[in-house]
């Protein structure tokens, strides 16, 4: 890969999901308890994940070995990110986790094209669909 290449990549995700990030921002918050109680159990849920996805077998490749360790705790942070999004109110942390779901994205793609694997196909953003 160029890294012309990855700069088209990279800017493509980028505007993609910083327009969704943006739109979601903009969604009421849920209020009280019956807001908490569903971002309780979606951060637990998405912790149990994040946390099996990092147990990684040692494959003699450092490299490898943290890319395999590092994409499913990115990939937790922005579902973690979405759930505050969705939940959350403090205007601050919610423009926190817009960043989160652009730049973590952004890395998970550096770590596989650092790799030589390929990018994931286009899907919709973690955040569309809401």
């Amino acid at each position: 890969m160029t890294a012309q290449l990855f700069r088209c990549a990279a800017l493509a995700s980028f505007l993609t999901l910083a327009a969704v990030a943006a739109a979601l921002a903009s969604v009421p918050a849920a209020r009280g308890e019956a807001g908490e109680r569903p971002f309780l159990s979606g951060n637990q849920r998405i912790m149990d994940r994040m946390m099996q996805g990092m147990a990684v077998k040692p494959t003699g490749d450092v490299d490898a070995d943290f890319a395999a360790m590092m994409i499913p705790h990115h990939e937790g942070a922005i579902e973690m990110a979405v759930l505050e999004l969705r939940y959350g109110r403090n205007e601050q942390l919610r423009r926190i986790a817009q960043e989160i779901v652009v730049d973590q994205q952004q890395e998970i793609g550096a770590m596989r094209l650092a790799l030589g694997q390929p990018l994931p196909p286009s899907a919709p953003a973690p955040t569309q669909g809401e």
